[in-house]
């Protein structure tokens, strides 16, 4: 080894002699302290303060008390479970179905197929659920009058199984993207041994593949589980109109009411993020034996796909409904509603009568150009502050060795299991206790949106960090640089595309966002997903699929710019 080799092997990468380095990383953890412990014990506290400061040190059980004990609350953890766990189960059978069909056989037109399975990922949850508001109303859905019409019966959107569906169809994506990285790795030698014993693909499946992604799939339901009972556009939009109450319309509601009960609102997100934060941890318990199922070993391998024979042409069936389902029908209900001046079932005399009012109300409307000028701004300082934080944070836990990295992690990944509203609960409390200044006005929105999507900057960070070797920055460090000049000068140029991938995401996720603010904007801080759900109140339905179609075309196109300059798909977080 030559006398340059072995100088850039000893040298380490090292902050100035002051330890600016533990100054840093002690910056570092009291900003995301102060960004995620912080808001959670004030929302503690506030679940059990009896005025409306935990300040007053006036506390009580009372909102606990009535959380825990009376009949509604048992009701209220009924629905939530079986609306959470049905679309889990939901998504979980319909995403594992389109993965191994993708995946492991031989459908024609699979590249076809993975990006129609994509799609819906980039759909905000309040437009799909509007779409399928259209499709399922009682009276005038596009599914129910023909079926009323034929059959004398319809389905109602405003049920739990109602919403079971509509959730389900909209998560599925996810357990696609998960289930699909699983069925690409699994050596399928064991497949091919059951195939050579004379067992067709379905039982093979059934008593070979899905056993051997048990971990896996066990972690997916739970991911969906969780997921979904943070979810606030279904429960909203679907639910509270049906009366049928979960935790999350629940703390909205409580906030809603004349006067707010905060007391209450904090102990039912309470409840919910114990919830949360026990399916995460069960999760993890899941996974942590995960090596006992691997069928991945260093022996070199193939996929081979499964050849259907004669149930090609069914799968190519089923995934064609899908695609109907999830992405052709809701598109072309908002379309239509989008072009029509009140909502009506298509007709001909409606199809006579098409117009553009609605995207011209849209355009011009002072509200709505304000929400979006607001949801711009907010995604673009989201975006970059998250990209900021989250790559300063993994260099320092991936590349050194500073006292306090483990809990700097541990704190920017901590937000993953706070579902968004009850971060919003949490920042009510926090900023209605401590008055800066910025509780109804955007900046707020800023530090929900940056504390919710740490954990998806700092998984990108250190997965792009990871493929870039050390001796690079040990190379610059020998020469002469500090740690600052080596981070921006080496470092970043090289983390480039994984610093594009996160800040494209995060960007695309704010824009969409509804549950961490729906309890903290005002009107002059309203977004687009607000915006839509305010319209939604009034009846604009018209309007709101005008924008909403505006809304998925602007995102689909950034989504392609993702794909162009990033060189990577969007992957569900």
């Amino acid at each position: 080894m030559t006398s340059a080799g072995v100088t850039a092997r000893r040298v380490a990468l090292h902050a100035p002699t002051w330890r600016a380095d533990v100054v840093i990383v002690a910056a570092a953890i009291a900003v995301l302290a102060y960004l995620t412990l912080f808001p959670l014990a004030i929302l503690v506290l506030g679940a059990f303060s009896s005025g409306g400061s935990v300040f007053d040190f006036q506390f009580t059980t009372r909102w606990f008390a009535r959380v825990l004990t009376d009949q509604a609350s048992f009701e209220l953890l009924a629905n939530s479970l079986a609306y959470a766990g049905g679309s889990a189960v939901v998504a979980f059978a319909m995403g594992t179905a389109i993965a191994w069909a993708v995946e492991r056989s031989d459908v024609p037109l699979r590249n076809l197929w993975y990006g129609i399975a994509l799609v819906p990922l980039i759909v905000p949850g309040i437009i799909h659920t509007i779409a399928w508001l259209f499709l399922l109303s009682p009276e005038i859905g596009w599914i129910n009058a023909p079926l009323k019409g034929a059959f004398g019966f319809s389905l109602s959107a405003y049920t739990i199984p109602g919403m079971i569906w509509i959730e389900g169809l909209h998560s599925a994506p996810l357990a696609f993207v998960l289930m699909s990285a699983a069925f690409r790795t699994m050596d399928p030698s064991l497949e091919e041994a059951a195939a050579a014993s004379r067992a067709d693909p379905w039982k093979t499946l059934r008593r070979v593949t899905l056993p051997l992604l048990l971990p896996t799939a066990a972690s997916v339901v739970l991911i969906l589980f969780v997921r979904t009972l943070e979810s606030f556009e279904v429960p909203a939009i679907i639910g509270l109109p049906g009366r049928v109450f979960v935790y999350t319309s629940r703390i909205y509601l409580a906030l809603k009411q004349y006067p707010p009960n905060y007391g209450l609102m904090a102990a039912y997100a309470s409840v919910l993020l114990a919830i949360s934060v026990l399916g995460l941890l069960l999760h993890r318990r899941v996974t942590r034996h995960a090596e006992r199922f691997a069928t991945i070993t260093g022996k070199a391998y193939r996929p081979r796909r499964v050849e259907l024979g004669r149930f090609r042409f069914l799968a190519l069936a089923g995934l064609a409904v899908y695609g109907l389902l999830a992405v052709a029908l809701p598109f072309v209900v908002l379309l239509y509603s989008s072009l029509i001046r009140v909502y009506t079932l298509p007709s001909v005399e409606n199809f006579r009568e098409l117009t553009l009012k609605n995207y011209s109300f849209i355009l011009e409307d002072d509200l709505t150009r304000a929400a979006i000028v607001n949801s711009l701004k907010l995604a673009l300082v989201s975006a970059t502050v998250v990209v900021a934080i989250t790559s300063v944070v993994a260099w320092i836990t991936i590349r050194t060795r500073t006292p306090g990295r483990g809990l700097l992690d541990f704190l920017a990944f901590v937000p993953i299991a706070i579902p968004g509203i009850v971060l919003g609960v949490s920042l009510v409390w926090l900023y209605s206790t401590i008055q800066i200044g910025i509780y109804g006005t955007i900046w707020i929105l800023i530090i929900a949106y940056v504390t919710r999507y740490l954990p998806y900057g700092i998984r990108s960070m250190s997965g792009g960090l990871a493929q870039i070797h050390k001796e690079l920055e040990e190379a610059s460090t020998a020469a002469g640089a500090r740690w600052w000049p080596t981070f921006r000068r080496v470092t970043i140029p090289l983390l480039r595309p994984a610093l594009l991938a996160a800040w494209i995401y995060v960007f695309i996720v704010s824009l969409r966002e509804l549950s961490a603010g729906i309890l903290l904007y005002s009107t002059q801080s309203v977004v687009l997903a607000i915006r839509i759900f305010d319209m939604r109140e009034t009846g604009q339905y018209t309007a709101i699929a005008a924008l909403s179609v505006m809304m998925i075309v602007v995102l689909v196109a950034l989504v392609a710019v993702l794909q162009r300059l990033g060189g990577r798909t969007v992957q569900a977080t």
